[in-house]
């Protein structure tokens, strides 16, 4: 592919201006970091990964009416997307108790909470990604009340979709995050689900062992981060079955 500008680099994506007016290409890198990038290491085939199973997501929010900033797949670590404009929050759903909310509350990880839970951090790396509340986001204009009801239908629809495809091949969604986009069509603005949907981005728990299948693999350093998200492919069919952990050979 002929060279092209690069708009912006990330911890695991690198965004660069897309072939036509509105779109950018979303390149995955195989770095992996944890702890606020404290935590680095770079991790064969993850890139490769993420941008298969985040498609296979994607798709399947399209599909279901959910918008989406996703095109389509490129290649093996590249997607086009539409541009938008990416309100500073990452938008987090929760189903059972696990990592900073068990920290802040004392409850055990794994506790299956009354309903699902919607927290919001603001996206700033220097600052740790600190929790804000619906009052902090209206004091500062980072979105409206219109687009926070939006957002929340938004993340409860992301949450329904999957829990149910996880739930159907032996995974827990525990928790996950997402970021939104604002797309304009003239005058008109539309809020998109953004980034990425991938293990890097949920908690997933094998529903009969507990095995964590998602970056806490790597955070807790639980075994290989590539086994456990080639293990997520598989079950949702984005890898042939017999396909060994090692070396994964994706569907196209």
């Amino acid at each position: 592919m002929a060279r092209r500008k690069k708009i912006y680099e990330g911890k695991a994506k690198i965004l660069y201006e897309g072939p036509e007016p509105g779109t950018i290409v979303q390149y995955f890198k195989d770095d992996a970091t944890a702890f606020n990038a404290q935590k680095k290491d770079v991790i064969e085939g993850k890139g490769v990964l993420n941008n298969r199973l985040s498609e296979f997501f994607m798709t399947g929010l399209n599909n279901i009416g959910v918008p989406t900033h996703f095109i389509r797949r490129l290649n093996m670590r590249e997607q086009l997307c539409r541009s938008c404009e990416i309100i500073p929050l990452e938008v987090i759903v929760r189903n059972f108790a696990a990592g900073s909310m068990s920290k802040r509350l004392g409850i055990e990880e794994g506790t299956p909470l009354p309903r699902p839970i919607v927290e919001y951090c603001y996206k700033d790396d220097a600052l740790g990604d600190p929790l804000v509340t619906e009052e902090h986001i209206a004091a500062f204009g980072w979105a409206s009340q219109q687009d926070m009801d939006d957002i929340v239908h938004l993340a409860l629809r992301v949450n329904d979709f999957l829990s149910g495809v996880m739930m159907a091949v032996g995974i827990k969604l525990v928790d996950f995050k997402i970021e939104i986009g604002r797309v304009y069509e003239g005058d008109f603005q539309r809020l998109v689900v953004a980034d990425e949907i991938s293990p890097d981005s949920c908690r997933l728990w094998d529903i009969e062992t507990g095995q964590h299948l998602d970056k806490d693999v790597f955070r807790r350093d639980l075994g290989s981060l590539t086994d456990a998200y080639t293990e997520v492919a598989r079950r949702l069919g984005v890898l042939p079955k017999n396909t060994g952990p090692s070396k994964p050979t994706l569907i196209n």
